[in-house]
């Protein structure tokens, strides 16, 4: 059972638990089963409140499988998501005159209920996720510096459910000495047979040895999932591996001729919004402005020259958190004593970034998307890095795939280069579904005291 299907595995398994938490909340209220009208009169308000519940799940990371099988942070963040549920839900049902119970006294018992059947459940789970549901043996075609690292991150993700078993053409796999290697091509179909492989990773080309490229067809009636290994990395990482794709991979991936719809859907709600955002926000803007301008002299705004989309550029817009310095124009740090102590506190919950939105609305900028650059350091970048300039095929973004990644990156260019591969892997494989997903993690980091 592949990665997506154990989490759509594990969401239907959660949903059965908040109802059947609720059925035993009502057995316990009333002491007896409970009848046809007393479910029906709950049913409803309650199944309201799931999606909620739902939602803080996946915003608290309840989903990340690697964070399921952590018995402390599991708990933690259990107890925490269950605690902020119920009190949106306590507030939902006393401010909604059309619900006719009084629930405060079921809340209480729900959610006691509900974390004891939860934990039980997950515990299930993870039994599962370890026994039946992690059985995934692979086998990788050729040895490099890119296999070497995924068998390293498949070691770390044992959620994934893959247990890496075989290197066939392996050559000098110094450094990965527990995991079986055979040069002997002549048997394969014999030894993936005994070693029992359902997946097999191609991370060098069949082309390039006829004894190979036989020997891979005769295992076709065994059926196995071949799959490439940039897409494989991919599906591990969560990024493109730069140096394992060319002009090729483009011309075949990015095809955007399909996502028109996509991004004129994709305007319409970054439009909708952003101008909501803006109502709601502009009624604090002129405070934040008094509040910059007694702590520092200058602008409560600042402009910086941006490229976006096919290297346009434009004028990108945020409040000032730093002193005026003219002519500093160095990169700021994390402890940058030119930072104020306001613009310390605003840089923190990225209400800096906030007037961006004004950006977001005249279309030079979306929600999400690659973090926009100077033009100068773009030219830069280009020269060192290859397909950098690709990643402004897509509008900037406030918040972007690399920023939810978990992974802290300088502005060195060995960071630069994996921001550039999450940016590159969002490129590909934008959707409805990835731009929700990022920005309810980013929603779910800034409350945190992360930042993005």
């Amino acid at each position: 059972m592949n990665y997506k299907y154990k989490k759509i595995f594990l969401l239907i398994g959660d949903i059965l638990v908040l109802y059947l938490a609720l059925y035993l909340t009502l057995l316990i209220r009333y002491l007896a089963l409970p009848a046809r009208g007393t479910w029906a009169l709950h049913f409803w308000p309650f199944s309201l409140a799931f999606i909620a519940w739902v939602l803080i799940f996946y915003i608290s990371d309840l989903y990340n499988l690697h964070i399921a099988v952590n018995n402390s942070k599991f708990f933690n963040l259990t107890l925490r998501s269950a605690g902020i549920a119920g009190l949106l839900t306590a507030v939902f049902f006393y401010i909604n005159p059309h619900i006719n119970i009084a629930p405060k006294t079921n809340l209480v018992i729900y959610i006691f209920v509900f974390t004891i059947l939860f934990m039980l459940w997950r515990r299930l789970f993870n039994a599962l996720l370890h026994s039946y549901l992690a059985k995934d043996n692979l086998a990788f075609i050729g040895y490099n510096g890119k296999v070497m690292e995924l068998i390293k991150a498949l070691q770390a993700k044992p959620h994934l459910g893959y247990k890496v078993s075989l290197i066939v053409n392996a050559g000098n796999t110094d450094g990965v000495s527990e995991v079986e290697t055979t040069n002997n091509t002549g048997n394969l179909k014999e030894i993936i047979l005994n070693k029992k492989i359902s997946t097999m990773v191609l991370a060098s080309d069949p082309h390039h040895s006829s004894e190979l490229r036989s020997s891979l067809f005769k295992c076709l009636p065994l059926k196995i999932n071949f799959i490439n290994l940039p897409n494989f990395y991919e599906t591990v990482t969560g990024k493109v591996p730069i140096d394992a794709i060319s002009k090729m991979w483009f011309l075949e991936n990015l095809s955007e001729g399909r996502k028109t719809v996509f991004d004129a859907f994709k305007r319409t709600y970054d439009f909708i919004l952003a101008l909501s955002i803006l109502l709601l926000s502009a009624v604090f803007w002129p405070i934040i402005g008094i509040i910059i301008k007694i702590e520092s002299p200058g602008p409560v705004f600042i402009k910086q020259t941006r490229l976006g989309r096919n290297n346009k550029i434009f004028t990108l817009i945020k409040f000032r958190s730093m002193t005026e310095t003219e002519n500093d124009r160095s990169p700021t740090k994390e402890d940058d004593k030119r930072i104020t102590k306001f613009g310390r506190i605003i840089r923190k919950t990225r209400i800096d970034e906030i007037p961006q939105i004004l950006n977001i609305l005249t279309g030079s900028m979306s929600f999400v998307g690659p973090r926009p650059e100077r033009p100068e350091l773009v030219r830069e970048l280009e020269a060192h890095l290859p397909f950098y300039r690709e990643r402004m095929l897509v509008k900037p973004g406030l918040t972007g795939w690399d920023q939810v990644s978990g992974e802290y990156h300088s502005p060195s260019r060995e960071d630069t280069l994996k921001k550039l591969q999450y940016d590159l892997f969002y490129i590909k494989n934008r959707s409805l579904y990835l731009d929700a997903s990022i920005i309810l993690k980013t929603i779910a980091t800034v409350l945190g005291g992360g930042g993005v």
